[in-house]
């Protein structure tokens, strides 16, 4: 199993949009790891996680084919991890033959909300018949995609009027778990997570190096996660540890970031990261 992480900032990207801070005016003079576009993972370049509106800026840093993604997957509704409207072009005039056919998505409530929403606005409903299918999941749902990837979705604690989900992903005995936006997990998927060794854990780092007390995390928080997932069982020493989902108001470039981790064995991403399990 491959990852690829094609965007790693928080909302804002970094240099954020309309940002003038020291941490924004850095990245724009170091380039290359400094600049993070918003939130997106591509699992053998086959499942995407999430859709944000930078997704067409990573077909073309990447090389990504989206018309060979047979699944998405998405996490929670904000406009950083899902831009619908970008959805509505794989239908027919704007797109023709797409090798994987349907592409399934799977989301919560509120996402289906916003998605329905678009197709609506556009009334572009019907040039999509045949071509995507949306799938309502909630926490704790279990299912097997068309790709062979057995997933299950597992609470976040992120939007306190939404149910945000994160994701363990499975297939030919790897484990992903790719967990963010959220702060630390609720107790029921601590629970859900017992029983199975991890290979991957992708982390939520939007503080930085410091402690997020709700909805995101920071280094510090990362390494209670590790701690207990290791006190589990769930993680050993041949699980990477991945950090991710970076903002500015962290101030570190991506080589104070690394040497901030490196103290507990953690991975830093940046755009165009790739590693296999």
């Amino acid at each position: 199993m491959k990852i690829k992480y094609l965007g790693t900032a928080a909302a804002e990207g970094w240099p954020a949009l309309f940002c003038e801070c020291e941490a924004c005016r850095k990245a724009r003079e170091l380039g290359g790891r400094n600049v993070r576009t918003r939130s997106q993972a591509v699992i053998d370049d086959r499942l995407l996680v999430d859709f944000p509106p930078d997704t067409y800026l990573h077909v073309l840093k990447e090389g990504l084919h989206l018309g060979s993604v047979k699944t998405l997957l998405i996490t929670h509704s904000h406009q950083d991890h899902f831009y619908p409207l970008d959805l509505l072009l794989r239908g027919n005039p704007y797109a023709h033959n797409p090798v994987a056919g349907i592409l399934d998505l799977y989301g919560n409530d509120a996402v289906k909300l916003l998605y329905n929403r678009a197709l609506a606005e556009e009334n572009d409903g019907n040039n999509l018949t045949g071509i995507e299918q949306y799938h309502e999941v909630h926490a704790m749902d279990e299912f097997d995609t068309s790709d062979g990837y057995h997933i299950t979705a597992l609470a976040a604690a992120h939007k306190v009027n939404e149910n945000c989900l994160l994701y363990r992903i499975e297939k030919e005995g790897k484990c992903l778990f790719y967990a963010n936006d959220t702060g630390w997990y609720p107790e029921a998927t601590w629970e859900k997570l017992k029983g199975r060794h991890i290979d991957l854990v992708s982390m939520d780092c939007t503080a930085g190096k410091g402690y997020c007390e709700s909805y995101h995390m920071g280094i510090e928080n990362n390494r209670q996660v590790k701690e207990r997932l290791f006190q589990m069982g769930c993680a050993n020493k041949q699980t990477k540890f991945v950090i991710t989902h970076f903002s500015h108001n962290a101030n570190l470039t991506h080589e104070e970031l690394q040497q901030e981790a490196d103290k507990y064995g953690f991975l830093v991403a940046y755009d165009g990261f790739e590693l296999e399990i």
